[in-house]
């Protein structure tokens, strides 16, 4: 890897948007259930029949600008990777900020955000160290763990939590019941010990 990484203000953020965060959904994870759930949930990828781009910029909230305007950033951290002045991923971080619901009220919990890598960069070192700088920042300030959602379809992102040494906490089926376009889609909540 050969992209810098330095911490930012919310005032880079157009930057940090600039770091494409959609991907393509080529397979999911199916949940079947164990003797009604009491034996467990197995995980099963199954390819889909037609493959699409998931783009969480795309949604109403506006993506990573609009994050000082609808939540106090003043706690969060932002980590931008660089080549050649050139944004190439990017990580944020919740952390004591009461209303975010993720946070649980936990002022030892610290939330993975967002992280992203540019589509020509994936693979190549500048997520995972993305990730272990975020760790840090979150360690720094006495979290005693990561927290992380993602969803089913995003079967990349599933594999990567695991290879940083994060469990899979928590599936909730229904997360996304209020939202049609979503409703197929299972909330997945890694976590990392620090």
């Amino acid at each position: 890897m050969t992209a810098s990484i330095e911490e930012i203000g919310p005032d880079r953020l157009d930057e940090y948007s600039l770091v494409p965060i959609a991907f393509m959904v080529t397979s999911v994870f199916s949940m079947d259930s164990i003797d009604s759930g009491l034996g467990g949930i197995l995980l099963k990828e199954r390819v889909v029949e037609s493959p699409y781009v998931k783009d969480y910029d795309a949604y109403a909230d506006g993506g990573p600008s609009a994050w000082p305007g609808r939540f106090d950033v003043r706690n969060w951290g932002f980590l931008l990777a660089s080549e050649k002045s050139r944004p190439v991923g990017g990580a944020a971080l919740a952390f004591d900020t009461p209303t975010v619901h993720m946070l649980a009220g936990r002022r030892d919990l610290a939330v993975l955000w967002d992280i992203r890598v540019h589509p020509g960069q994936r693979r190549s070192g500048v997520g995972t160290a993305l990730f272990e700088q975020a760790a840090g920042w979150a360690r720094r300030r006495g979290a005693k763990q990561l927290k992380i959602e993602t969803q089913n379809i995003n079967v990349p992102a599933c594999r990567f939590y695991a290879k940083q040494g994060c469990h899979l906490g928590e599936v909730d089926r229904y997360a996304y019941r209020r939202h049609p376009d979503l409703a197929h889609e299972v909330m997945l909540i890694w976590y990392l010990n620090l």
